[in-house]
């Protein structure tokens, strides 16, 4: 007998629904705040389209504590574990760094830094929007597998040895190319907008993340990275939040 194709596992129903992480269901589901047609839900247990889901208060308060840090990541900083000597971002998460701009009424607790984590990564020398969150829905929302959230990025290039307005000596079928055309890891790119914003600086919209991308497409077709700040991730922009400083995810802003 054939397995039913519309069933699926309640945390991975639960996410698509965007109530929760995976990680997040499995969590209430052992805490016993997820009900499925009135009856609490078993760890492992499968539901259909029609299957009513409800999730006790107890879990929406949890959820509601939860914070999203935006940070504007120095040079030097990893997104992720430490590596090599070098400090993860979320150590620049202090009091003391604070943006005393920052509009939200959220106050500092030790607990918001339990469990916040990075929804995508910048690289070491890279500056700039840099996410960190304590909800998976964020999390999926920035980097699950049918993510397509827009990231702006500010590149500073050379063109081989001209680092004066190298616009003026870079080809125009190889701008072409850095939109669409090229592939990483054996895999075709998603189309990106790249244009020049000044004579030094491309700008960059990507919909997807992978490993240095933007340095590898530019070495692709024979630029070199001088700089790269990310300055905006989907709705959410940098704006003016000095470097090595940080500040709540607003309660009305949306990515």
């Amino acid at each position: 007998m054939s397995e039913d194709v519309s069933l699926v596992r309640l945390n991975k129903r639960m996410a698509e629904l965007g109530l929760c992480s995976r990680r997040e269901a499995d969590e209430w589901i052992e805490r016993g705040w997820v009900r499925v047609n009135g009856a609490p839900a078993a760890m492992g247990v499968k539901v259909g389209p029609q299957d009513r889901i409800e999730v006790d208060r107890a879990a929406r308060g949890e959820q509601a504590a939860r914070v999203t840090i935006l940070l504007h990541k120095p040079v030097g900083y990893v997104s992720g574990q430490a590596e090599d000597g070098h400090e993860p971002a979320v150590t620049l998460v202090q009091p003391r760094n604070h943006w005393k701009g920052d509009g939200s009424r959220n106050r500092f607790a030790p607990a918001q830094l339990r469990g916040l984590a990075p929804a995508g990564r910048l690289d070491i020398d890279s500056v700039g929007l840099l996410v960190l969150t304590q909800d998976g829905r964020v999390a999926r929302q920035l980097i699950g597998e049918d993510s397509g959230i827009e990231k702006e990025y500010l590149v500073r290039v050379a063109y081989g040895p001209v680092t004066s307005n190298p616009q003026a000596s870079f080809p125009r079928d190889q701008l072409a190319r850095l939109h669409h055309g090229l592939s990483l890891d054996g895999q075709p790119l998603k189309p990106a907008r790249v244009e020049w914003q000044n004579p030094e600086q491309l700008r960059f919209v990507l919909t997807e993340g992978k490993k240095r991308q933007i340095r590898r497409m530019c070495e692709l077709v024979g630029l070199k990275v001088m700089g790269l700040k990310r300055i905006r991730i989907g709705r959410v922009v940098l704006g003016q939040l000095p470097q090595g400083q940080w500040r709540y995810l607003g309660p009305d802003e949306r990515f």
